[in-house]
């Protein structure tokens, strides 16, 4: 199915029963994004929002809430699209299958953006307080839209062929900016705008950006893939859509012909207001900090358009279903732009960056049964050096010769497989004062913070207990000891001090230990326990690997850190951290109303 706009895609999706409208008035404030929430909970439908209090238009969300239905959406151009990358990715791949692949050229040519001379955005006009102002968590610091489409050229080359699509956050209102006149850009300092701007302020120009709302679902895609060199945001997200990109220019700015909304503006060097706080995709809040401004010169929208969103918080939520689609796409090419590597995993649950799991080779030393990690030590520098993947904080890395069936997908196996192997004493590996992902506030400050390697080869060498030892007991401050996985205790403490636990298990017999090698420190171990969701997510966002590593008995040789007993890590939440998503409870009750019989939600929440 061949979509134009955002009106083609709900239609299609209401036709095969995965749309749902919401006739009752809602509330932007609060009450869409809990909706949102529970829809995507029950694995629901995508939701049309009919009728938004302050403002006219329509809200669409949920669009892409389940795997089926993002491959539903894209069911006709899917597989067009993942031959064309894995050949981005791999040129060879149509020299061993010439015949299966003589038609991608054509795909590609017909894929590449289409410039038009009628465009029917610019002939409405609104202004950003007439825009849904969708606020989804009590202390966001404004009305946020969180499906945007921002697009930026290169001051030296303009065109469409060398401009930039990305997904970075736009605060519609609230902190210091001018309403109607003004809206905050929040992008990480890798992303491809903040090259645009940095050439911009080097000529002492302002950047020209517009950002799209809607459209084909394609070009939300085409925002947030990590694509390989040289393929455009703007020729996949065309090939995706089985339609050309369209665009014309209007006042110097780039219009796409068939998003929903545009709005238009300028970047001036150096403007920089507060943004945020914003619910994060990590389950807690981004805090203020500075960020771009853009100087709003125009808002247009098409005839009937629809506002497209979703909503951030604690894994998983809608983004997730991007993730599993994005692997879809680009998943396969991995071992071709890392050679070694099998597959990575960033784990959805942990808020993505914060842990990595991947399977590489270790080939170096074939003869020892007992090898060491060594090309795993590789290709983990190479996976901490590649786009996104560089956000990591922890990286888990084990060898598919000790077992091909390895799967990252199945984390407690993964999880399994390597504590039977680690040596505390040898297979950590810090990085240290380093950048770690804008939106984890476990570091010493914002971008601020450390990664560790754990790196495992070879057989196992102990059993994992899935049982206290007879007679366990803590130091005072410490308590409610509980296994979350083979191998892993999870010990419950508030004010505890990490060198008095360690001082009371230096002094027991080593041997009680053996069969525990990971302790995670947490200000609830049954709730850190209870789930594989629950531990990845407390473990790997509360903790800074620098800070936060301990060990019964650690030593420094030669600027190594390491352990002779079992590794520690103090997952408890810090005074620096961020604070925590929390629904609010009188908005939960409104939503519960639209479940009863009678309403537009019965059957569904």
């Amino acid at each position: 199915m061949i979509y134009k706009n955002t009106y083609d895609c709900i239609s299609d999706l209401e036709r095969h029963n995965y749309l749902v409208r919401i006739k009752e008035e809602v509330d932007p404030y609060l009450e869409m994004a809990a909706i949102h929430r529970r829809v995507f909970e029950a694995k629901g439908p995508a939701i049309l929002f009919e009728n938004i209090k302050g403002t006219s238009f329509k809200a669409v969300s949920n669009l892409y809430g389940t795997l089926e239905r993002s491959k539903f959406i894209f069911r006709d151009t899917l597989k067009n699209v993942q031959r064309l990358t894995a050949l981005k990715g791999d040129p060879s791949v149509a020299l061993k299958h010439p015949f299966k692949n003589i038609d991608l050229p054509f795909i590609a040519l017909k894929a590449l953006p289409k410039k038009t001379s009628n465009n029917p955005i610019l002939q409405n006009k609104t202004t950003i307080d007439q825009l849904p102002q969708i606020k989804s968590w009590p202390k966001d610091g404004g009305a946020f839209i969180t499906l945007p489409i921002v697009y930026s050229e290169d001051i030296n080359n303009p065109g469409v062929m060398n401009g930039n699509l990305g997904m970075y956050r736009v605060q519609l209102s609230g902190n210091e900016y001018e309403l109607n006149k003004e809206v905050g850009l929040h992008y990480q300092i890798h992303r491809g705008i903040g090259v645009h701007q940095s050439k911009a302020n080097e000529k002492g120009q302002p950047l020209k950006v517009s950002i799209f709302i809607g459209g084909p679902p394609a070009h939300t895609i085409g925002a947030i893939m990590p694509l390989p060199e040289g393929l455009s945001e703007l020729t996949f997200s065309g090939a995706l859509a089985g339609r050309r990109f369209r665009y014309s220019y209007h006042n110097g700015y780039c219009i796409s012909s068939d998003a929903d909304f545009v709005i238009t503006g300028e970047i001036h060097p150096f403007d920089n207001k507060p943004e945020g706080p914003f619910g994060d995709h990590l389950g807690y809040y981004s805090l203020q900090h500075d960020f771009p401004v853009m100087k709003v010169t125009g808002v247009y929208h098409r005839k009937n358009a629809i506002w497209p969103f979703t909503v951030v918080g604690r894994p998983p939520q809608e983004d997730t279903s991007f993730g599993e689609l994005i692997h879809e796409i680009v998943g396969p090419i991995i071992s071709k732009e890392i050679p070694g590597v099998h597959s990575v995993h960033a784990v959805d649950a942990a808020g993505v960056h914060p842990l990595l799991l991947a399977i590489g080779s270790e080939r170096y030393t074939p003869y020892n049964e007992l090898r060491k990690p060594q090309e795993l030590l590789t290709l983990a520098n190479n996976i901490l050096g590649k786009g996104q993947l560089s956000l990591a904080k922890y990286l888990w890395i084990g060898a598919k010769e000790d077992n091909p069936n390895l799967n990252i997908h199945d984390i407690e196996t993964f999880f399994k497989h390597i504590l039977e192997r680690v040596d505390w004493r040898r297979d950590l590996h810090f990085h240290t004062n380093t950048t770690i992902d804008t939106l984890d506030y476990s570091g010493t400050d914002i971008n601020s913070g450390s990664k560790v390697v754990i790196a495992a080869t070879g057989k196992p060498t102990r059993r994992l207990s899935t049982e206290l030892p007879i007679d366990f007991n803590l130091p005072d401050g410490f308590s409610n000891p509980k296994i979350a996985l083979p191998g892993v205790l999870v010990i419950e403490s508030k004010s505890g001090d990490i060198k008095s636990l360690i001082s009371f298990f230096e002094k027991r017999n080593k041997d009680e230990l053996e069969y525990l090698p990971l302790f995670v420190i947490a200000d609830d171990s049954d709730f850190t326990a209870k789930n594989m969701n629950n531990f990845v997510w407390v473990t790997f966002t509360r903790s800074n690997p620098s800070h936060d590593i301990h060990g019964i008995n650690s030593f420094i040789e030669h600027k190594h850190w390491g352990c002779k007993g079992s590794l520690i890590i103090d997952a408890r939440i810090k005074q620096h951290h961020a604070p925590l998503l929390e629904e609010d409870p009188v908005v939960e009750k409104k939503v519960d109303a639209l479940g009863v019989q009678g309403k537009s939600l019965y059957g569904i929440i």
